[in-house]
């Protein structure tokens, strides 16, 4: 089946996420209780089991004590008696998990009338969680095959005003279409969804559709495909299954429905199933029957061009499609563009173009493939260009599809193009992410903009994300030759504290550059955690931190008497660190 709830079997008790307490009173539900006549039962000889039972219910009278002793009994009658004995004991109070484990027990042996009572018994009560129990009911009666005993189920819960998900109800609709039972029935589920006011989804119609086929009901099924887009479901790979395995097109022929968008059932299916040639063959079997191609005719035909890698075929069809002012559906489109995309083909943006003139909306995925592809290609512009008509048809811009075209502007060296775009981005709500920050820093590097560097960086990390290590090199290595290695020493301490992203190299700069601009402290810091990772710096390092290596400048050498103290820590930090290693 295409709809399923979460995994369930017989368990003990329901779900963990159905609340185990309740706080109302049991009493009215031992007035209703009745024992089940023993025609078929089986009980022991004596009693002695189910006195021990209770005996023991006394000492511990809980609802998942009550639950357990349920479970191992075996005997029906028992427990209905049990059930009954603990409704009558004024300190215990059911809830939604031992009806449950009462109804499984009725509707597993067949006990539907009994079970049913229970059910309304339950909703009655108004125990907390009872809607969670009795979605769980369904699901288990589903699995096992018991399917009359889920519908009593979703009787109930329709009567008890609970509103079930859609999911609860395609999840009844499979049943019944795998177990091939009368049409009546899914009618009945369908109506009780309607008086639930839950809108139907595309696998809804699906299923109501092949139940349509089954009873021999051709035109109506038929008609309800053409009326899914009214109920604001789109036929998906599932729907053409449905219609080509439960429809013989020679039948359709014979009842004479076959129309054009009968027709149109075939050819897509063909399409979609990579049978091109023989969905050409009907298209010309179409025309000549007089019927007329439309632009779902168009649609299926490029979507099977486009499996097919025939894309220039595919894009003829579309200014076919073009020259009448007709749309292609939206998976068809999507299709012709992503393929023309990976293809390096800028025709792409003409579809793109064309199709959002309609304010038809290309899918997310789609389109940021798109604006790869001509990034890749060297048209940054032309991407930039089709922004506007993606605002217009509705195709939601998305952080990646922003990344693909600052990165294009960045290799292009249109920095200020860059940071009007990511105005753009940030003016509609777009959340900058790692990528982003990224391209942000490596254009700032290339333009000298060491401030802006800066700046990106800190954002980036005071929003808990991190750089590529790529990125962070470069820019460690940036910043240390512009002595401002200092600005960004709060971000890094982030990052090494979160992540372990500083790598041996790493340190050896920003300990370098660190002792360079002055903040010798810091520098001394940054060692000691380095040596502490059992990293051993390399020659200019040591030799710097040493005083081994002359300086230029006399007041940064490491001799002089104001840095004794400080030499003197650095020497034991090395002397300490190199000895473990």
């Amino acid at each position: 089946m295409a709809v399923k709830l979460s995994s369930l079997t017989c368990s003990k008790k329901i779900p963990k996420w159905v609340y185990l307490r309740a706080c109302v009173s049991s009493m009215s539900c031992a007035e209703n209780l009745q024992i089940i006549p023993e025609n078929d039962q089986n009980p022991p000889n004596n009693t002695s089991e189910f006195e021990e039972k209770i005996q023991f219910l006394k000492n511990q009278l809980y609802p998942d004590s009550l639950i357990r002793v349920l479970d191992s009994t075996q005997d029906l009658n028992y427990s209905l008696k049990l059930f009954k004995w603990a409704s009558l004991q004024r300190q215990f109070r059911h809830t939604a998990d031992t009806y449950y484990q009462m109804i499984l027990k009725l509707g597993m042996t067949g006990n539907v009338d009994e079970m049913e009572g229970f059910c309304n018994e339950m909703v009655k009560e108004g125990f907390v969680g009872s809607e969670e129990a009795l979605v769980a009911l369904i699901d288990v009666f589903v699995k096992h095959g018991r399917v009359n005993e889920a519908l009593r189920v979703l009787v109930t819960m329709n009567s008890g005003r609970f509103k079930p998900l859609i999911s609860v109800f395609n999840l009844l609709l499979g049943a019944l279409v795998e177990e091939k039972r009368d049409f009546q029935d899914v009618l009945f589920v369908y109506k009780e969804m309607v008086k639930a006011a839950i809108v139907p989804t595309t696998d809804t119609l699906n299923y109501l559709m092949e139940a349509l086929f089954e009873a021999d009901r051709v035109d109506t099924a038929v008609d309800q495909y053409r009326r899914m887009n009214k109920k604001r479901c789109f036929p998906n790979s599932r729907t053409y299954d449905v219609l080509i395995t439960k429809v013989l097109f020679a039948n359709m022929l014979e009842r004479n429905i076959a129309d054009t968008v009968s027709w149109n059932i075939l050819i897509r299916w063909l399409s979609e199933n990579v049978r091109i040639n023989k969905a050409l063959e009907f298209l010309c079997r179409m025309i000549v029957s007089s019927y007329v191609p439309d632009s779902t005719t168009y649609s299926a035909v490029v979507v099977g061009k486009c499996r097919l890698h025939k894309y220039k075929d595919a894009l003829d069809l579309f200014h076919h499609a073009c020259a009448k002012s007709w749309v292609l559906d939206c998976s068809s489109y999507a299709e012709l563009v992503d393929c023309l995309s990976r293809s390096g083909m800028i025709q792409a943006a003409e579809v793109f173009h064309y199709m959002s003139n309609y304010r038809c909306a290309l899918r997310s995925s789609s389109f940021i493939m798109l604006i790869k592809g001509l990034c890749e290609t060297g048209n940054v512009d032309r991407a930039i260009r089709l922004l506007p008509s993606a605002y217009y048809s509705g195709t939601s811009c998305s952080t990646a599809m922003y990344n693909t075209i600052m990165l294009g502007l960045s290799e292009s060296g249109k920095v200020n193009d860059l940071l009007v775009v990511l105005s753009r981005m940030l003016t509609e709500g777009c959340t900058l992410d790692g990528e982003t920050y990224c391209t942000l820093i490596e254009s700032m590097i290339a333009v000298g903009r060491t401030e802006d560097c800066i700046v990106f960086f800190n954002l980036m990390a005071g929003e808990g994300l991190s750089p590529d290590s790529e990125t962070l090199s470069n820019l460690l290595s940036y910043l240390g030759k512009h002595s401002q290695l200092h600005k960004i020493l709060l971000a890094i301490d982030k990052l090494a504290l979160d992540r372990e992203m500083l790598d041996s190299a790493m340190y050896n700069v920003l300990v370098n550059g660190l002792w360079k601009e002055g903040h010798k402290t810091e520098a001394c810091r940054l060692l000691d955690t380095m040596l502490e990772k059992g990293w051993v710096p390399d020659a200019t390092t040591h030799g710097l931190l040493m005083g081994s290596i002359v300086r230029e400048d006399a007041v940064c050498k490491l001799a002089t008497y104001e840095d004794i103290d400080l030499q003197d820590r650095i020497s034991n930090i090395l002397a300490e660190g190199l000895g473990e290693t």
